[in-house]
């Protein structure tokens, strides 16, 4: 039986009010300790993954591995994120789960779903579905320090008939929880997710590890979406939300509200702020990483188009806050 205390008791509690756990899906340049504290003051998931973190980087002697890294976790969080890693090398991911555990991680995650192709290039991610014996040795390194091993993944790699046997395999692996991007990696995101393989894949697991809990991801953009979704199909135990969050950076709210547009733009000066003290604690700047946010916060309003265009522009984060002054987004 897996070591599933860490997750069923995030499940038992949502249980208890009659619904699914819910997660914020773990994104490169993303989930990091910045943008998962204005998610939280948004509308908080049940779990925070960290960014997807290359497990040979953390011990590795010559790998720039660095506290303000991917792993950073900000003293003002309420709860420390699930630790999620990839690679190949079983031994790397035995060393940096011990590491991970003295940083004080509860959990750690391991990506199996990722098609970045530099990341596949290194044999990690959605490789790992063309390679079982790679994928076990993972798992077996990273189980080594004793915290719950969970693994996100996809149905398959190139073809979707390949299911049956990757999940089959991954469930025989004693680990408590499951997340399944429900598309191969060649679909990436241009099809519709499978929600027709949900069912059989609720059997698939109740057959081989009932005691696994499971959690889907793919095109779920909101809580009430996410709900929906669990309650027509018995055996969902959770839901993660990815690119809903830039729809909405109010996605896990569970009564649905109207926003205006007065608080996106507060939760993006909140972000601003985050990010000047984070590079003022770090003596570091990475401006460029901030843009990708700009579109969750100005997007239908009047001008918006024009606005996040030259917001696109700015340089520094007194620039954005003095575009937005000079809207008449508030006025």
């Amino acid at each position: 039986m897996p070591d599933s205390t860490y997750w069923q008791q995030i499940a038992d509690h949502a249980r208890a009010e009659n619904r699914p756990f819910f997660s914020l899906a773990p994104m490169e340049a993303v989930t990091n300790a910045i943008f998962r504290r204005v998610v939280a003051r948004a509308a908080a998931p049940d779990v925070f993954f960290t960014e997807f973190t290359n497990a040979i980087s953390i011990t590795h002697p010559k790998a720039k591995f660095t506290v303000a890294g991917r792993l950073y976790v900000a003293p003002e969080e309420a709860h420390m994120p699930v630790a999620q890693l990839w690679g190949n090398d079983g031994e790397a991911f035995a060393r940096a789960a011990e590491a991970v555990k003295d940083l004080g991680y509860e959990a750690i995650d391991i990506n199996m779903g990722c098609p970045d192709s530099t990341v596949i290039k290194n044999h990690g991610g959605s490789d790992l579905i063309c390679n079982f014996d790679s994928a076990a040795a993972v798992i077996a390194g990273a189980k080594t320090a004793g915290l719950p091993v969970s693994v996100k993944t996809r149905l398959g790699y190139s073809r979707l008939d390949e299911w049956r046997d990757w999940l089959t395999f991954l469930f025989q692996q004693d680990i408590p929880l499951l997340t399944i991007h429900l598309r191969t990696k060649k679909e990436m995101s241009r099809v519709p997710a499978h929600y027709e393989m949900i069912d059989d894949i609720v059997k698939l697991r109740d057959e081989i590890a009932p005691d696994t809990l499971l959690q889907l991801n793919g095109d779920i953009e909101n809580y009430t979406d996410g709900v929906t979704l669990a309650q027509a199909h018995p055996g969902v135990d959770g839901i993660m939300i990815g690119r809903g969050i830039f729809t909405s950076p109010f996605a896990f709210e569970a009564t649905p509200q109207e926003h205006d547009i007065k608080e996106l733009l507060g939760l993006l000066n909140y972000q601003l702020d985050l990010y000047d003290e984070f590079a003022q604690r770090f003596d570091t700047s990475r401006f460029a990483s901030l843009k990708r946010f700009f579109k969750i916060y100005v997007r239908n309003q009047r001008n918006a188009a024009s606005l996040r265009n030259a917001m696109m522009e700015t340089h520094t984060t007194d620039e954005v806050r003095q575009l937005l002054a000079d809207s008449d987004l508030t006025k």
